[in-house]
């Protein structure tokens, strides 16, 4: 992510104001990047990270494994940095070609038919509420192995049962342990995390590469 003047003067006075924290360095950068882009310190309270998940994602990244998203407001946020570092191949839930079914909305079947091509994506799920759920039986079926899950839906009941049980899986997952959320949210946890893997593998690999 390129940053603004403006935005550096932004992080710092996060970091004047955030107190005493057990994040490691990479996690407190996700927390950061997820206050500033809503405003809102309690996120600093509501990220949940499972083990390894910030390692096993950048791993992820790093080897260009295809990226699945819910709705296109992740997609189109995510997208700027993909494509100027790892370049994963990304697709959108809502977008894919399946055929409705009355028992489920179009995203969850959306997501349900990528995550069975991609069973062992990074998965995204920053709005849908049913794609969340939909990801977490197949994952409990084993019908797929991701990479990572990263679950910021904002609701009001449903989503944090399905929350509970992908933090029980052993997916690793990034989850906003919370009624708060939404794609904004998701969109600053994967844009901190490709900088992140950016400085761990791609800036090395195009070193070595010159």
């Amino acid at each position: 992510m390129e940053w603004h003047a403006t935005d550096a003067q932004s992080l710092a006075i996060i970091d004047d104001e955030f107190g005493d924290h057990v994040f490691s360095p990479a996690e407190y950068e996700i927390v950061r990047r997820s206050i500033y882009a809503t405003g809102d310190f309690e996120y600093k309270s509501l990220i949940r990270f499972s083990d390894s998940a910030l390692q096993a994602g950048a791993a992820a990244l790093a080897a260009r494994t295809t990226i699945i998203v819910d709705v296109p407001m992740v997609q189109v946020g995510i997208s700027y940095d993909i494509q100027n570092t790892f370049a994963n191949p990304i697709y959108c839930g809502i977008d894919a070609p399946a055929r409705p079914q009355k028992e489920k909305t179009r995203v969850a079947w959306g997501m349900e038919t990528l995550a069975k091509r991609y069973p062992e994506g990074i998965f995204v799920v920053g709005q849908a509420k049913t794609a969340l759920t939909i990801l977490v039986d197949l994952i409990e079926v084993e019908e797929i192995k991701p990479a990572l899950v990263i679950a910021t839906p904002a609701s009001f009941m449903n989503v944090d049962t399905a929350k509970e049980r992908l933090r029980d899986s052993l997916v690793p997952n990034i989850i906003i342990d919370s009624r708060k959320g939404g794609a904004m949210v998701a969109v600053a946890i994967i844009d901190g995390l490709v900088d992140l893997a950016w400085q761990a593998y791609g800036q090395a690999g195009n070193n070595q590469q010159s």
